[in-house]
């Protein structure tokens, strides 16, 4: 932003400070966001489920249906079975 800024004509100190000026935002943003995900962390599980259902109907009506098309059904469904074993595996063994 500085660099832009000194491009533009702005002295070393003013572009300086309006790039200090425009990085604030960040922690007071930082801290807004802290303060939803604290409010908001007994609806985290249901949206990571609902977003677990968006994957699956992705999945079950666009990429199960183009694999079968092209011929390679057995191998589709077998790696499907293979990745969903391993996450089960990993959901159960890391608790």
């Amino acid at each position: 932003m500085a660099v832009a800024l000194l491009g533009e004509g702005y002295s070393r100190f003013r572009a300086w400070g309006i790039a200090a000026l425009t990085g604030l935002v960040e922690p007071i943003g930082g801290a807004i966001g802290a303060a939803v995900i604290t409010f908001s962390e007994p609806f985290l599980p249901w949206g990571l489920a609902f977003a677990a259902g968006a994957m699956l109907y992705v999945i079950s009506h666009e990429i199960i249906p183009e694999t079968h098309r092209r011929g390679h059904q057995n191998k589709a469904t077998f790696g499907f079975a293979i990745g969903l074993v391993v996450m089960l595996f990993l959901d159960v063994w890391l608790g």
